[in-house]
């Protein structure tokens, strides 16, 4: 399976339809109930699911999709597979605060070859696959997306969550040898940020799965950026694999060593 720009089209097109539904519901009364692991759902995280679901079934007959709501019923190991979260940031959604994303990845041989990241409040769609660059798309127009180094000079532009890992951000901040300003953002616009500019670091301390992160994965990818844990190792990323990621830094490709050093 080869990442073209017809398949990155397709997906496009599914999580902007995805993200309308999410809209529809986004405008009226939000009812939320817990999952067993005590996550908040909503009809919009459903809605989403079943739509982008019937998408690449249609798209992809035959590619297994591994999703944060459903799953397909058999996955040959090694094979391609997309990777998705139907309402990534379901608490901003629920805040109305608008940092919440639909992300559909295509992963292959463990890696996150193309991503979709559309934030449907905010009307942009972040985009990107292996040779073919990272995008955003909004009324503004098309842009491709560069992510810019650190190295060294002023101060790190640190990007963080809102509602995970705080305590664990707020000493490696701390620890930090260099100043910095840091921002917080939700869902997986942090990895977009960074893709296009406006942040040089991420580090994540609180758990995230694998359908939260490579989407924006593949996107910073291509925008000259990387994701790797603490360890130094790359973010990985099957259904034979473990569903919970390490802890992790995302940044430009060329600040990795010395920001994972940093502190």
């Amino acid at each position: 399976m080869q990442v073209t720009t017809a398949l990155l089209e397709t997906l496009c097109a599914i999580a902007g339809e995805a993200g309308r539904a999410i809209m529809e519901v986004y405008q009226g009364e939000i009812a939320v109930v817990d999952k067993s692991d005590q996550s908040p759902l909503t009809v919009a995280d459903m809605r989403a699911d079943a739509i982008i679901r019937a998408g690449l079934e249609a798209a992809f007959p035959a590619v297994h999709i591994l999703s944060e709501e459903s799953r397909s019923d058999a996955y040959q190991a090694g094979a391609p597979f997309f990777l998705v979260d139907p309402l990534d940031g379901t608490k901003e959604f629920i805040k109305r605060n608008g940092e919440f994303t639909v992300n559909i990845a295509l992963v292959i041989d463990a890696v996150p070859a193309a991503g979709v990241v559309y934030a449907p409040a905010m009307r942009a769609l972040y985009y990107g696959g292996d040779q073919l660059g990272a995008w955003r798309r909004d009324a503004d127009g098309l842009r491709q997306l560069h992510a810019a180094p650190w190295a060294g000079s002023g101060p790190l532009k640190v990007i963080g969550s809102r509602s995970h890992g705080a305590e664990e951000l707020q000493a490696w901040l701390q620890t930090l040898p260099c100043a910095h300003d840091f921002v917080a953002a939700g869902s997986s616009l942090k990895f977009c940020r960074i893709a296009e500019g406006g942040a040089h670091a991420y580090p994540r301390f609180g758990p995230t799965s694998q359908w939260d992160t490579a989407a924006a994965h593949a996107i910073l990818h291509n925008a000259g950026g990387t994701v790797l844990a603490f360890d130094g190792q790359p973010l990985r990323y099957g259904p034979d694999l473990p569903i919970l990621n390490p802890h992790f830094l995302a940044c430009h490709a060329a600040d990795a060593g010395a920001l994972l050093h940093l502190s």
